[in-house]
């Protein structure tokens, strides 16, 4: 599958089936999220692969009562070890960082022929009790991943084009 073809195809995945992923597509997105740009070459990512399923119940509860957090095989805490780097405009280089590693990570999953949803409701002081991440860890997303239920690729409802881009000016 070529990048564009990942790209087109990826959607956020709210139901898996209950099958676990083998270790090898595993291994592949976290490869993916490993070897994302950052800022400095920082590579401040950290990642808390959870499987077990009471483990994710407790994530479902302190993601919002989302229940299908706990329905995915694997739910990916995204961390940032945070240098105190910031970029030279004053943004710290982490947030952004992680991002780019997940975006990697959810377009190999793709290409795995895994569904993955991105979750940015949480309490991140319960994700790090349930997880025992120490307080100078930064949470900063869930990424869910599992075979989708729905394997159906449905049309993405997105902007032209012309709405969204301006050249030299807005």
């Amino acid at each position: 599958m070529d990048v564009m073809d990942a790209i087109k195809t990826r959607k956020s995945v709210r139901a898996y089936l209950a099958q676990p992923i083998e270790d090898e597509k595993l291994d592949a997105v976290l490869e993916a999220a490993r070897l994302a740009p950052s800022a400095a070459n920082l590579q401040e990512w950290r990642f808390v692969i959870v499987r077990e399923p009471e483990t994710r119940k407790k994530l479902a509860a302190v993601a919002g009562g989302q229940a299908f957090v706990a329905e995915a095989p694997v739910v990916i805490v995204a961390c940032a070890e945070k240098g105190g780097e910031f970029m030279r405009w004053g943004k710290p280089c982490y947030p952004t960082d992680v991002a780019i590693a997940l975006d990697h990570l959810s377009l190999a999953a793709v290409d795995q022929g895994l569904g993955s949803c991105w979750i940015g409701l949480f309490d991140d002081k319960k994700v790090k009790e349930v997880l025992r991440i120490p307080d100078e860890i930064r949470v900063e997303a869930l990424m869910l991943l599992g075979y989708p239920a729905d394997p159906s690729i449905n049309a993405k409802n997105r902007l032209p084009l012309d709405r969204i881009v301006k050249y030299e000016h807005w």
